[in-house]
């Protein structure tokens, strides 16, 4: 037919058949509308058979039409892209996820005719996936179970399906025993918003009948209000036989400082560290010579990866698992910036603050944090670096902070040292930018342009500013689309990138206002 199509149906004739006074023409778009539909139907072509059930309904409002065509232009878009020169046309691609997220905080659904374009996004995107079929609501559960190439929708991913309310236990209970294991997903983790008790009870119920990569899910679900409560269940989790469902229980356990387990963890790792007094205060390390059958339990792997010692690898995992606050009666009374500021015998401080850094992001501690990243300006402490195989991470660090210090914090570290190092930081920060870090990104490729410097390793940052700067900021920063001189030195031809770079900038962020102007009923809907 595509073949017919492209030389014409004067030179190929189609294969297609053709009723009485029909022609070629005709009888080869009829055919192809036929295709669609079958293809829109979400059925491969087959003998008739049985009609499938009529999909569930959605409540939802359906989207205003500026939005709805807006959600079509980005699916029809997202195979496009590519090239290192984008050139001035915003990039439709990495608006899709914005606009998802955006549409969700909305409660739209997805209009039923875009329903496959989007699920064939979702599957080609796996970041999509949430988002995607959140908007697709159940109806996307439903298509799925009639294309194999969107059965990953109907595994761990969804918050789509209708969780019945605490006046309807008997349909809670049916919906966790027959439903699908998205739908039991998002039914588990519903629960736990509204009842915490109710989620660990219901889970508790059909846990030992579970598979392993199911109970894997399922544990990770009980992150959402995380108590001391939980722990008995965990605790009993602890000797699964699935190693990876034993070390997320042991993880989750050390993330309740009054938890048992930190207990045992911070038995053994106070036991490694000490206070000495030489000419001067300094911690004094002893690792543990064996991993023995209890700490194995509590989540302790015992062997190590290659490249590391296996006592400094057991240390690590005792520090990272161990409650922070109780350091401070270990060393004599000191918080956590001037432990940090000890010395540390025998080369161990690496090791010990990389240790501290992972415990202070599984523990959400954020004094801890702020003693590890130290201020902005010290790159020695927020950049120091970290030997192969490290847990040390910034931008883990800064998302234990509120935002808006988070964001403060990553606007001062760019006006110290600029760019370079800032990438993985800016991407932990609150959308849109804050105030103080969307100028201080501008300011900074601005500079950036002025100083002739090669254009092109700015383009990560010149990416994330486009979905992430607060689309306000477009009219102020119309001023930087000119063309300006290259000085000497410059990278030939990065006048003209920069230029680019900076329209395309603007350009996005316009889009981004009008996106959300669509979706809030304006623009034209």
């Amino acid at each position: 037919m595509v073949s017919a199509a492209l030389l014409g149906t004067d030179r190929r004739t189609p294969p297609v058949p053709l009723r009485p006074g029909q022609s070629p023409s005709a009888a080869l778009l009829d055919a192809a509308a036929v295709s669609t539909v079958r293809r829109r139907a979400a059925l491969r072509p087959a003998p008739a058979g049985e009609r499938p059930a009529p999909a569930p309904a959605d409540p939802r409002p359906p989207l205003p039409p500026a939005a709805r065509r807006r959600l079509s232009l980005l699916l029809a878009d997202r195979g496009g892209g590519g090239g290192s020169r984008r050139g001035t046309t915003p990039d439709l691609t990495e608006l899709l996820p914005q606009w998802l997220a955006a549409a969700q905080d909305h409660g739209y659904r997805a209009p039923g005719a875009l329903l496959p374009a989007l699920l064939d996004a979702a599957r080609a995107r796996t970041d999509l996936r949430p988002a995607a079929l959140a908007l697709a609501g159940p109806r996307a559960l439903w298509l799925a179970r009639l294309n194999d190439d969107w059965k990953f929708a109907l595994r761990g991913f969804g918050g789509t399906a209708a969780v019945p309310g605490p006046e309807a236990p008997e349909g809670v209970r049916r919906l966790w025993e027959e439903g699908l294991f998205a739908e039991r997903v998002s039914l588990l983790t519903a629960l736990r918003r509204r009842d915490a008790a109710a989620g660990l009870g219901l889970l508790a119920t059909t846990w030992a009948a579970e598979r392993a990569e199911d109970r894997l899910m399922f544990l990770d679900a009980l992150r959402e209000c995380l108590s001391s409560a939980d722990e008995p269940f965990l605790e009993q989790a602890l000797s699964d036989r699935s190693r990876n469902v034993r070390a997320t229980a042991a993880e989750l356990l050390s993330a309740l400082p009054g938890s048992a387990l930190a207990a045992r963890m911070a038995r053994r790792a106070t036991a490694c560290l000490g206070l000495g007094h030489g000419p001067g205060p300094v911690i004094t390390v002893e690792p543990p010579r064996e991993c023995d059958a209890g700490m194995e339990r509590d989540g302790v792997a015992p062997k190590p990866p290659s490249g590391r010692g296996r006592g400094a690898w057991w240390l690590g995992q005792l520090l990272e698992a161990a409650p922070l606050h109780g350091w401070r009666a270990v060393f004599e009374g000191r918080g956590p910036a001037e432990i940090l500021a000890l010395p540390v015998a025998d080369d161990w401080r690496t090791e010990l603050h990389d240790a501290w850094c992972r415990a202070a992001v599984r523990q959400r501690d954020a004094t801890w944090a702020r003693a590890l990243l130290g201020t902005p300006a010290a790159p020695a402490q927020a950049t120091e670096a970290a030997p192969t195989g490290s847990s040390r991470d910034v931008a883990k660090l800064l998302t234990v902070l509120p935002e808006d210090e988070r964001a403060a914090w990553v606007a001062q570290f760019i006006a110290a040292h600029g760019l370079s190092d800032a990438f993985r930081m800016l991407g932990v920060c609150g959308v849109p930018w804050a105030e103080p870090l969307g100028r201080s990104v501008v300011d900074a490729l601005d500079i950036a342009r002025d100083a002739g410097s090669y254009p092109w390793s700015f383009s990560g940052v010149m990416g994330l500013a486009e979905r992430c700067l607060d689309p306000a900021a477009a009219d102020r920063l119309d001023m930087l689309t000119a063309v300006t001189e290259e000085p000497e030195g410059a990278s030939p031809g990065s006048g003209g990138y920069w230029s680019e770079a900076f329209v395309r900038l603007v350009g996005t962020l316009r889009l981004r206002a009008t996106m959300h102007a669509e979706l809030s009923g304006g623009a034209g809907s």
